[in-house]
């Protein structure tokens, strides 16, 4: 746990670790997207190689999907360490609990990308909007433990600017659900709500009219 009576510079260096560490899990997950590109086994015509690359749109769609996403959980991870300048053992388990989804995505990532124009056959665009859905989840967790009566805050915390991540976060969760939900009913489009919900995230929240 987080020991009190611990100066400003050590609590600093203790949060520091821990974003570096998260950096370096959020730069391996992104990558490993990559590897869901695939290039022809062997040497093809123009022609054939067109109708290659085009026959890959699944794969490129859930790629900038699962990219811009985890880019934006990036940035506001980042946001959300402005803040927070203290840690405990709790603050850290959350937050490796968060790491351990962002690593899982590039698995459902794969299999949303060979199964999503296959009639009949949800359950990888399931499995791979129910990941963010638990991700939504993470972060407000982790979010609303370390501000609760500011235990994990810094002194000078700008307090509109965490009420503003604090209303943003809140429909996290239910939105996410709402794209789990579409799966059911179209799984190109629950891709593309996703895509729709990480330009959403990636904008600032509102802060609160003073």
């Amino acid at each position: 746990m987080y020991i009190t009576g611990v100066d400003t510079l050590n609590e600093s260096k203790e949060t520091g670790r821990l974003e570096a560490f998260s950096d370096g899990v959020f730069a391996v997950a992104i990558t490993l997207l990559i590897l869901d590109l695939q290039i022809p086994k062997q040497v093809l015509s123009d022609n054939a190689l067109l109708s290659f690359l085009s026959g890959q749109g699944s794969v490129y769609l859930a790629f900038v999907t699962s990219f811009a996403t985890i880019g934006v959980m990036w940035l506001n991870h980042h946001r959300l360490f402005t803040h927070i300048t203290r840690s405990d053992s709790i603050l850290m388990l959350l937050n490796l609990l968060l790491l351990l989804l962002i690593v899982f995505v590039p698995y459902p990532t794969a299999l949303v990308a060979q199964y999503i124009f296959v009639p009949n056959h949800r359950y990888a665009a399931l499995l791979f909007n129910g990941t963010y859905v638990l991700l939504a989840v993470c972060f407000n967790v982790l979010w609303r433990y370390a501000t609760y009566k500011g235990r994990l805050l810094g002194k000078n915390a700008d307090q509109h600017a965490i009420q503003a991540i604090t209303k943003q976060y809140r429909f996290g969760p239910l939105f996410y659900l709402i794209t789990f939900g579409l799966a059911w009913i179209n799984v190109p489009a629950s891709l593309v709500l996703n895509l729709l919900m990480a330009v959403f995230f990636a904008l600032p929240g509102r802060k609160p009219r003073t």
